[in-house]
């Protein structure tokens, strides 16, 4: 079972969370980050370089001495205080008609070690060193990592309850979505929780922050090896976590848009298409896949449903039956000549929440010559594959709402 503790968080006074919390470091570019943050906003602790003029490469070292200068100054000022004893703490957050409810705690790093964190992504080294940079100069878990676990009876009934009181945070962002907030203060339900997680839970799965969880264990394992008189129960083994019941989760669709047909015309395209793909034209309106295995493509001013043929996958893979790889084997690779994901210049990503209006404005901008909307993977999905020991191919899972950053903060001390 997983090991988790409480934590006396680092957050903003109530009057002020609204000007504290800001979106986390990697949903904005520097510029956009620079015309976002106000005065008391996060976004100059996590993206420092927006305190620079002009903007500084966010690797230089006069940002990173800049973003440990800001963490102290919001102390010091008042914007972000830490709590006086160890708490949970609930926080929900509001897309549309749906609300996910989820646990903010600390998570152990023994247990990424060992498996029980489950990932379904890789990870790239370099984006994990600038993480690990950052957690080990503030001495800090700054943002939270987002995790799923199975669902549980004991821990929806906790929640149940403390949700019905008045919440500490209670707000909608610039994008609509709102984010609420409560304290879990009582030693009675501090104590349930810790019981039921680690009596229950048998394993948190990564949802969204695969780069801050191996950089948190990376922290601890440096913190690790500098101290003789290790325990495993010190503060640095530990890391900030928001756990979400995998029900209430939803994955968006993560689309793609490619610059050319690989030297194909349109016709030819078209035809190498219909190989292994039942291809329909839907005409000039949005077009909208509507079950696995089926995409729909915008070409020249059109959508076109491309419905997979029989045979062109494996249903006992849990990799090969996922659409991003069939899409990747079967278009990407096999037609336009597009090996790496990870690398290739001529593919761009679009997360779901822009919608597919955002693929025909790049298309029709002439940026890309095709876009591809793909039908979302499902928690069941995911967790399938993380329990095997699977890895996904790049950009397959998006999640929204992300967590806000700001409303609170772990220190390894």
């Amino acid at each position: 079972m997983v090991r988790v503790k409480p934590f006396a968080a680092i957050r903003p006074p109530k009057g002020i969370v609204t000007e504290v919390a800001a979106p986390p470091y990697d949903v904005l570019n520097s510029e956009e980050a620079k015309a976002m943050a106000g005065e008391k906003s996060l976004l100059h602790i996590t993206k420092p370089e927006i305190d620079f003029d002009p903007i500084l490469e966010d690797h230089d070292p006069r940002v990173y001495d800049k973003a440990v200068q800001n963490f102290k100054l919001w102390q010091q000022n008042g914007w972000l205080n830490r709590e006086e004893k160890e708490c949970y703490y609930v926080y929900a957050q509001t897309m549309g008609e749906r609300t996910q409810y989820g646990i903010v705690l600390c998570a152990h790093t023994d247990d990424y070690a060992s498996g029980k964190i489950k990932k379904h992504e890789l990870t790239r080294r370099d984006k994990e060193d600038d993480r690990m940079i950052h957690v080990r100069i503030q001495n800090a878990n700054i943002e939270p990592v987002f995790f799923a676990y199975k669902d549980n009876e004991t821990i929806d009934s906790i929640v149940a309850a403390k949700i019905s009181g008045t919440p500490e945070y209670d707000f909608v962002d610039e994008n609509g979505f709102r984010h609420t907030f409560w304290v879990i203060d009582e030693d009675d339900l501090i104590a349930r929780i810790t019981e039921a997680f680690t009596g229950s839970v048998d394993a948190f799965y990564v949802a969204d922050g695969h780069h801050r969880t191996a950089a948190a264990a990376r922290v601890g394992e440096e913190k690790r090896s500098q101290n003789p008189a290790h325990t495993g129960d010190e503060e640095y083994n530990f890391f900030m976590a928001v756990c979400f019941p995998e029900s209430q989760l939803k994955i968006l669709d993560y689309n793609r848009v490619v610059k050319d047909l690989n030297g194909l015309g349109k016709e030819e395209f078209l035809e190498a298409l219909s190989n292994d793909f039942e291809v329909k034209e839907c005409g000039a309106g949005i077009c909208q896949p509507d079950h696995l295995h089926n995409f729909t493509m915008y070409l020249d001013g059109k959508w076109y449903s491309l419905e997979t043929r029989e045979g062109r996958y494996d249903d006992t893979d849990p990799i090969g039956v996922l659409d991003v790889t069939i899409l990747s084997n079967l278009v990407l690779d096999r037609i336009l000549g597009i090996k790496d994901l990870r690398t290739d210049k001529r593919i761009d990503f679009v997360g779901g929440i822009r919608g597919l209006g955002e693929l025909c404005r790049r298309v029709d901008s002439g940026e890309m010559k095709v876009a591809f909307a793909l039908y979302p993977v499902s928690m069941k999905q995911l967790i399938d594959i993380a329990d095997t020991g699977n890895i996904m191919p790049p950009k397959t899972t998006w999640f929204e709402p992300k967590l806000r950053s700001g409303l609170f903060i772990h220190s390894l001390d």
